[in-house]
């Protein structure tokens, strides 16, 4: 198992029974999310763990080789070379950390995996590969990662899971065109993707919050 990452964690009641494992976009950290906990207003009856994992530190290209938190090297914006050595090095991370809600007795129907922008993409990438079946992926203003490989590495476990995927249409990071081209390759590969999109840039709105929390309480 790769070495876990250091992770904030917070609990909505004392004994949780389901967890979401939560990744935060590049240059962020772990701390990012979590005012998000409150704000989702999901009531004394959830009992859930919150998992805010930091990302190694690493350079980036697009940021002229400077070292910060990120899940993988960006070669260049809108697509184009990918970073595969490094979204699969994540996804090993990722797993790693599910492995271990396993271990603390949550079971895996009762984890999501979650992410915005590259945190996002780790989690579509590592949830539909993932051998047992999950609650749910949410992917936050991202795409579909290492996709040329998806329909030979899917695990037929998560084949029905449940997808919510959310963005800005006004992005000026990860263009919406880019994340409306994954949710069409996910549902030309069976996935019923969940799909919103709203006027705003590479952020999180209320709106969307309130989705995420509805969505949240049907899965979980």
């Amino acid at each position: 198992m790769d070495q876990l990452p250091q992770c904030i964690e917070l609990q909505t009641a004392p004994q949780p029974d389901a967890s979401v494992i939560w990744l935060h976009g590049l240059g962020a950290d772990g701390h990012d999310f979590e005012p998000i906990v409150p704000a989702l207003g999901l009531g004394p009856a959830a009992a859930l763990r919150f998992v805010f994992p930091h990302a190694p530190i690493r350079p980036v290209t697009v940021n002229m080789g400077m070292r910060m938190r990120a899940w993988y090297d960006i070669v260049e914006l809108g697509g184009g070379h990918e970073d595969e050595a490094g979204i699969r090095a994540s996804q090993r991370l990722l797993e790693a950390l599910v492995a271990r809600e396993r271990e603390r007795g949550i079971a895996s129907r009762r984890i999501v995996l979650a992410g915005f922008s590259q945190g996002g993409a780790i989690a579509l990438q590592t949830g539909l590969r993932h051998p047992e079946r999950l609650a749910g992926v949410m992917a936050l203003s991202t795409y579909l990662p290492v996709a040329h490989t998806l329909a030979a590495e899917r695990n037929s476990a998560n084949a029905g899971v449940p997808i919510f995927m959310a963005h800005g249409g006004d992005d000026e990071i990860i263009a919406i065109g880019r994340a409306e081209r994954s949710r069409e390759a996910l549902e030309a590969l069976g996935y019923a993707v969940q799909w919103a999109s709203y006027p705003m840039g590479h952020a999180v709105c209320g709106e969307e919050i309130a989705a995420i929390a509805a969505w949240l309480g049907r899965v979980l």
